[in-house]
């Protein structure tokens, strides 16, 4: 319980799809009123949703604008941010510890710091599964973070611009991308970057042609893409990426990343300069130190279905990062947007409930609304469940428009659930007045 003096203090983890909402939701209920004091900490000053990663990386989307800055965004929401990666937690002083923060040099510019809390929420996400495959952490660029895709989309400038101004014939595999992994990420990636290309040959690049000088490649190492989806949709995508020109090789295991390019199981050699691992999930290495708490073989907390760990009642853990339980079926909740969102709207009530001294917490069951594969401006495939549709029951196939519309709503949702309706109705009239004619549809630098 918490008293005038020494407000209960409730430390979010982690300022990511989930993260985020949750502190914004909570500071504008149980902080605004003084009920508890909320603090999210995040090592990144700006939030952006991690499933655009791909257009930024691709230079389709600009970071600048879509992203959100924490510092402004809790100012606004009545919450306090701190700036730093958390490196340690210490379940029995209930206190976390925040490495120091560095500046482009190296020099010091945050301290080591502690946070104490009474209710820790850790939503720190996801990384790429690498799967300590050789070669992988040298040659390989990973989109995981806003800094990973800026940095791939300057490298890609780059070498598109020696590639213009060259003296000499294109190298094998100069200009061709090599995607490991057909989930979602790898495919979304390669339509983005085919139009990405075009885009760019279009401003000015004449030297270079796209169906002789580019090329992408996706391997994969399960007998289909998406394998999330229905197979009509899977063959649907695949077609569409056919189309494209982009080729798809499955049943295609890497087992060697070189400079030169790809070496699968099967011993062949896919040639490409520029390589990007899309394949796997795990958790941050850091939740494997925490004492007590349990977690799994890809470093995910486990957790009932209350989002509490197994073993401290007072530590939550959602999103990426958490191993769930789904109620009345085998099986875990899945790493996915749609489920961190859910959960964040869960915890304000759960938060709620604490503060009143109530031990009932209530129970996470997961809905699943579908699953939408955005391929740019070419398509869009998915399936929405019924629980999306309504008093229609089972689930409903879309492609195309319709598909595009739904998944750039589900975007929108998540801006609403940041800034309320009024704010992002603003925002987005702003950010159409600003690009609309003024700006290139393309990143150039």
């Amino acid at each position: 319980m918490n008293t005038k003096n020494s407000p209960h203090h409730i430390v979010i983890v982690g300022g990511g799809a989930g993260g985020a909402e949750l502190a914004k939701k909570l500071g504008d209920s149980v902080g605004k009123h003084n009920q508890a004091k909320v603090t999210l900490v995040d090592a990144k000053l700006t939030h952006i949703w991690k499933p655009l990663l791909h257009e930024i990386a691709a230079g389709t989307l600009n970071s600048s604008i879509e992203a959100m800055e924490y510092i402004d965004h809790a100012h606004r929401h009545h919450y306090n941010f701190q700036l730093g990666y958390v490196d340690h937690v210490d379940p029995q002083a209930k206190e976390i510890s925040i490495a120091p923060t560095l500046d482009d040099d190296e020099e010091e510019t945050i301290p080591r710091r502690s946070l104490k809390y009474d209710t820790l929420i850790l939503a720190v996400g996801s990384l790429t599964k690498h799967f300590n495959t050789k070669g992988v952490v040298e040659y390989c660029k990973f989109l995981d973070t806003l800094e990973e895709a800026n940095n791939f989309q300057s490298y890609l400038m780059r070498k598109m611009l020696r590639a213009q101004n060259r003296t000499q014939e294109l190298r094998p595999g100069q200009l061709h991308v090599a995607i490991v992994g057909a989930g979602a990420t790898g495919i979304e990636l390669a339509a983005e970057l085919h139009g990405a290309t075009k885009k760019l040959i279009a401003f000015g690049f004449d030297k270079l042609e796209a169906s002789r000088d580019i090329k992408i490649t996706i391997i994969e190492a399960s007998p289909s893409i998406l394998p999330a989806l229905p197979k009509r949709l899977s063959d649907a995508a695949l077609e569409e990426l056919r189309k494209l020109n982009i080729e798809v090789m499955t049943d295609e295991r890497v087992v060697e990343a070189k400079k030169e390019g790809l070496i699968t199981h099967s011993g062949k050699f896919i040639p490409a300069e520029t390589m990007v691992w899309a394949a796997g999930i795990k958790a941050p290495n850091f939740l494997t130190t925490i004492d007590g708490l349990e977690t799994n073989a890809i470093n995910q907390l486990l957790v009932k279905t209350t989002l509490q760990t197994t073993n401290d009642e007072n530590i939550f853990a959602f999103g990426d990062c958490a191993s769930c339980p789904l109620i009345g079926e085998e099986g875990f909740v899945p790493p996915r947007a749609q489920a961190a969102h859910q959960q964040a709207s869960l915890l304000v009530k759960t938060l709620k409930y604490r503060l009143a001294g109530k031990t009932n917490l209530p129970e996470y069951r997961y809905v699943d609304y579908g699953s939408l594969v955005n391929l740019g401006h070419y398509s869009t495939v998915g399936n929405l469940m019924g629980n999306l549709m309504g008093r229609w029951s089972g689930s409903m196939s879309v492609e195309g428009f319709v598909a595009r519309m739904v998944y750039k709503s589900l975007y929108r949702m998540h801006l609403i659930a940041l800034h309320g309706y009024t704010r992002e109705i603003l925002m987005t009239i702003a950010n159409w007045i600003t690009n609309r004619g003024l700006k290139p549809r393309l990143k150039l630098h």
